[in-house]
């Protein structure tokens, strides 16, 4: 009987030490479980802390951009993209990836694809004398025997200069009505005994001899374009560029677009920002088109994919990497230019100490960046609708580079 009691006291025993394992177990389980769920929220909340959104939200916060719009194309394809801040910071509409900018000098890869697709079509060769094409002769005073060419033109080494303040002052225009055509404005400008006419409209330089950024010699190619196709700017990119990339928000001028889609653009000025009025150029070759991260991705993949989008073919291969050819060797180069640190294409050149290639854009109100790796392999696009003081001009480059390494991520993962 006792040894009954004592097998039945054990077996209870037993059985309590298990129940109470097992609930030690489920304890420590739950415990094991506490803690991942508390590092994982460590983890999120760091993650959050060192994400695109807040990299970007931070510099916005730090310098006042109103808005940003931003795309990554990563192997020749969009990736992502995004807006933050924004289009209208009065009404408060958010900028969007199909917020409507005007991208400032990105407009110059545009003429450089026209003059190609105007080479396709046997209208214009980008080593014949621009004189040949023009109702006017250019001379450069300081060598008058000189020719000048598109490819000069579109490598910023024509010899032909924006003559400052001149130049920014007089060709920018408020209420829709242009001043003065394009064609008049160039001839005042080259022309002896025009009303623009200086002698610092040219420099002393022989063409191909020293690259010169030059924004009038943007808008002399694109005028003469329109002077061999017979269209206007904005037609022959519609028909060659606009409509094959379905780019429906996209034009040259203001009177094109859905300005319910266009965002303000804003100043920083005494520390304060201020929302400036629209305006269009009278050189707009040199920086007039209007479009969206959105859109704008199209037409860079098309450059980058040798004149392809997808399985539609908007330039011929042979012109479309002609247009992205780095023209200079040790050999054949300006003599102010380090080939492998500043290089050119047509209207497209080498940025960041030679690292990448594209287009930047900056005018009031406005800057711009269109640029991929050497490779082509990671490319990013994006807009600021604000313009700041130079001590804050390294935020743009901060914000691009936060992106090209959030693209790079991306890469990785894909």
């Amino acid at each position: 009987m006792v040894l009954n009691l004592t097998k039945s006291k054990n077996i209870s025993i037993m059985k309590n030490l298990k129940t109470n394992y097992s609930f030690i177990c489920f304890l420590f389980v739950i415990f094991c479980i506490q803690n991942m769920v508390a590092q994982t929220k460590v983890n999120i909340k760091n993650d959050k802390n060192n994400s695109i959104d807040s990299l970007i939200e931070k510099k916005m916060d730090q310098t006042g951009i109103v808005g940003i719009g931003a795309a990554i194309i990563i192997d020749k394809k969009l990736a992502w993209t995004k807006g933050y801040g924004f289009a209208d910071r009065e009404n408060k509409i958010p900028f969007s990836p199909t917020t409507i900018m005007n991208i400032a000098s990105i407009s110059k890869t545009f003429t450089g694809f026209c003059i190609m697709k105007a080479v396709e079509e046997g209208q214009v060769d980008l080593d014949e004398d621009i004189n040949h094409y023009l109702p006017f002769k250019i001379i450069n005073p300081n060598f008058p025997d000189e020719k000048i060419t598109l490819r000069h033109l579109a490598t910023h080494t024509s010899g032909l200069a924006d003559r400052y303040p001149f130049y920014t002052d007089s060709t920018y225009f408020y209420n829709g009505q242009r001043p003065e055509p394009l064609g008049d404005f160039l001839k005042n400008y080259f022309v002896k005994g025009g009303k623009h006419y200086d002698k610092n409209n040219f420099l002393n330089s022989r063409p191909g001899t020293n690259r010169d950024y030059s924004n009038i010699g943007a808008g002399l190619a694109g005028y003469i374009i329109e002077l061999r196709t017979g269209k206007k700017l904005d037609e022959y990119s519609k028909k060659y560029i606009f409509k094959p990339l379905k780019m429906k928000n996209s034009g040259w001028n203001l009177s094109e677009i859905n300005l319910k889609k266009h965002s303000k653009a804003y100043q920083k000025e005494d520390g304060k920002i201020k929302s400036i009025p629209l305006y269009e150029g009278i050189t707009y070759p040199d920086g007039g088109v209007r479009t969206s991260v959105d859109e704008l991705s199209r037409f860079f993949i098309t450059l980058l994919d040798d004149g392809k989008y997808n399985n539609t073919r908007l330039l011929k291969k042979e012109l479309a990497k002609e247009m992205v050819r780095f023209q200079f060797t040790e050999s054949n180069k300006p003599e102010n230019v380090k080939p492998d640190k500043l290089n050119s294409g047509i209207f497209w050149a080498t940025k960041m100490g030679g690292k990448r290639i594209g287009h930047n854009g900056s005018d009031a109100g406005v800057r711009t960046f269109m640029l991929s790796d050497l490779n082509k392999e990671i490319a990013v696009i994006v807009f600021f609708n604000t313009s700041l003081s130079e001590a804050d001009e390294n935020k743009f480059f901060e914000v691009y580079e936060d992106l090209y390494n959030y693209a790079s991520e991306l890469k990785i993962k894909k």
